[in-house]
């Protein structure tokens, strides 16, 4: 579905279900150099179970126009724009790595409107090594198999025969990469990541429960990074709840399953 947010076209998969106001609506945010295609396990699931889904493509990546977000405030001003754009007063914001920090900024800044955070793989602060961020923007290839080594705890398929993560991987990186042909999205959502100061802020500021899908394995943001972010969640008086998976950086793809189950839970409270 197409949405026209600030003057572009936002696209979004619905789970190929038409937006029913009396059902509950899900918002599920990708990470750098991702799309709504990370979320399809889950995103499919709850739209067929009673929720509206929202698996955004955040502006300048892949069926979304638009200025690519230079900065998390930035993208968290989207999500709001999108919410109002779709007629959504009420949502669960779901989000991995970068999007994570995006959906968190985004609760903080809309209150009462957000009624679930779930923040997979997430980490405050969010730090990408400088010779990571080069590479993003010089040797965007090399740097493209590099994460996607250190982001997989597994090169075999977890759900079945003829799905390898590995290569999915880098094939999304790709045409994300080469579908905006104005901005590098590679290095802007790297410099995003490692330049917000916002978190310790905005996770005092939400107003609803946080669960947080953490990889045991995870070297992009291993759980102890997160823990900032579950301290001043309790801290602040919110509900909390920690789901650890035995997986790396990418649970929605090597876990389906078991990130599904936990967002499931998690949402139906």
């Amino acid at each position: 579905m197409n949405y026209e947010v600030n003057g572009a076209r936002a696209y979004c998969y619905t789970g190929r279900k038409p937006f029913d106001a009396a059902q509950p609506t899900a918002v599920l945010i990708h990470g750098v150099l991702g799309d709504h295609s990370v979320w399809a396990w889950q995103s499919r699931y709850l739209a067929h179970h009673g929720w509206n889904v929202l698996a955004v493509d955040l502006p300048g990546h892949g069926r979304s126009g638009g200025e690519a977000p230079q900065s998390v405030e930035q993208a968290a001003d989207f999500i709001a724009a999108l919410l109002d754009a779709a007629g959504v007063q009420r949502a669960a914001l779901i989000g991995h790595s970068w999007g994570s920090l995006i959906a968190l900024e985004a609760a903080a800044r809309l209150g009462e409107r957000i009624s679930h955070l779930v923040l997979v793989g997430t980490a405050y602060p969010m730090k990408v090594s400088p010779a990571l961020i080069e590479s993003a923007q010089n040797t965007p290839e090399a740097a493209l198999k590099m994460i996607n080594v250190f982001s997989r705890s597994t090169l075999a398929p977890p759900t079945g025969a003829g799905f390898w993560v590995y290569g999915a991987g880098m094939a999304l990186g790709r045409r994300v990469l080469q579908g905006n042909r104005e901005a590098n999205v590679f290095h802007r959502g790297f410099v995003a990541c490692d330049s917000y100061a916002g978190g310790e802020q905005a996770i005092a500021r939400i107003q609803c429960p946080v669960l947080f899908v953490l990889g045991t394995g995870d070297q992009m943001t291993p759980p102890r990074a997160a823990k900032g972010l579950i301290d001043g969640a309790r801290a602040a008086g919110r509900q909390v709840q920690v789901a650890h998976l035995p997986v790396g950086h990418n649970q929605m793809t090597e876990t389906p399953h078991e990130t599904l189950l936990a967002i499931r839970d998690f949402l139906r409270q």
